[in-house]
């Protein structure tokens, strides 16, 4: 074996059977990482299937570089599996991903919130039937390329922050139900991106320099408000942009345009010349409220539907976590209440900014992830 796929720790990949009696399948979406993943363990001796999801109308992202999930990933995810001399079977959920992920990302959007599909696809979709496929497939276990890992702790298993945090996925799984996270595995979670194009180079693959995906799936264009209106025409409004002080400063052609923590694109410069920020989007008032940086900060706030991963409950005086609210940002210090109804609310160490509702607020213990929920329009000022 190359000695750098010894890189990869496969303390995670053990099973009570031998490779060769363990089947795994991999989600492969035609990219490098679900490439080498399937690869990996072709090599380690598993037996592997490979599963591609079909999930929306490919045509209009088929020529689009960096696009994902388009009509030429799943044409990739075949050569990779002919390549490795594995089974490969392409599934049609189109009619579920448009359930249950675009028409969710349109209805926040004209809600004033923002989005997060990804996580959408993770939960309803990837681990919710796909799983269920695997495990009708006779499969141990369903492997992904995401870069998380997936570690057993003295109870079960835990989800964890990816070893290179530059590319840590964490963010996106915390959805994940224990049940799930038992069943799932993330073997590159312990190596960097530059070592999984190396592992795909040693492989052959022809993949090995496809670029990774840059857009939102069905949003081929990155325009996310043309996909809105299209699902949803005539629901689009116009309104008001208003000063955090009262003053309305100009309008808008509806509220999908904007997300909280915004600062170019919103068309109104004050003369003092002071930068404006999306503050707040008010959806039955079809209201922008705009102001300084200053005013995007919160002290707390509310979240809902929350995912508990932790080994224990959750302290009804509190816990002292680290949160993150957007995929891009750092964690910071919190307290954690429960809340009844499935609920919680979050008490910055310090005020915080661009806390935006239909984000996710993911909770960490150190690298461990302990779960989350959605952000509310609930924020303690």
């Amino acid at each position: 074996m190359l000695s750098i796929f010894n890189q990869v720790n496969q303390t995670d990949l053990a099973f009570e059977k031998s490779p060769g009696k363990t089947r795994v399948v991999v989600a492969m979406s035609g990219g490098v990482d679900s490439s080498v993943t399937a690869g990996l363990l072709v090599r380690l001796g598993y037996d592997v299937v490979g599963i591609t999801l079909q999930l929306y109308d490919q045509g209009a992202s088929v020529s689009r570089k960096g696009a994902c999930c388009a009509g030429q990933d799943i044409y990739d995810a075949r050569r990779v599996a002919d390549q490795l001399g594995i089974p490969h079977y392409v599934l049609d959920f189109e009619e579920k991903f448009r359930q249950s992920v675009i028409n969710n990302f349109a209805d926040s959007y004209i809600q004033g919130e923002t989005p997060i599909p990804c996580v959408q696809c993770n939960k309803q979709v990837k681990f919710k039937d796909l799983l269920t496929t695997a495990q009708e497939l006779g499969a141990d276990a369903l492997a992904t390329g995401h870069y998380a890992r997936r570690l057993m702790g003295a109870q079960k298993a835990g989800l964890f922050r990816a070893q290179d945090l530059d590319r840590d996925q964490s963010y996106f799984l915390f959805a994940t139900t224990q049940a799930q996270l038992d069943f799932l595995r993330f073997p590159l979670g312990g190596i960097s991106k530059t070592v999984t194009r190396q592992m795909a180079k040693e492989l052959n693959l022809q993949v090995a320099e496809k670029p990774d995906s840059q857009d939102i799936c069905f949003v081929p264009t990155g325009n996310y408000s043309n996909i809105v209106e299209k699902l949803r025409p005539g629901a689009i409004t116009p309104g008001e942009i208003r000063h955090v002080d009262g003053r309305v400063l100009g309008e808008h052609q509806g509220i999908i345009h904007f997300t909280v923590g915004q600062r170019r694109g919103i068309g109104i410069a004050l003369g003092d010349g002071e930068p404006l920020y999306v503050i707040k989007l008010i959806p039955d008032k079809a209201q922008v409220i705009v102001g300084p940086k200053s005013a995007l900060a919160v002290a707390g706030m509310t979240v809902r539907d929350i995912n508990w991963l932790g080994d224990n409950d959750l302290p009804v005086n509190g816990q002292s976590l680290m949160v993150k609210v957007r995929s891009v940002s750092q964690p910071v210090g919190a307290i954690i209440y429960p809340l009844p109804n499935n609920q919680a609310r979050i008490v910055f160490d310090q005020p915080h900014l661009g806390v935006a509702p239909g984000q996710a607020c993911v909770f960490y213990d150190q690298e461990r992830v302990l779960g989350g929920g959605w952000i509310t329009r609930d924020h303690l000022n």
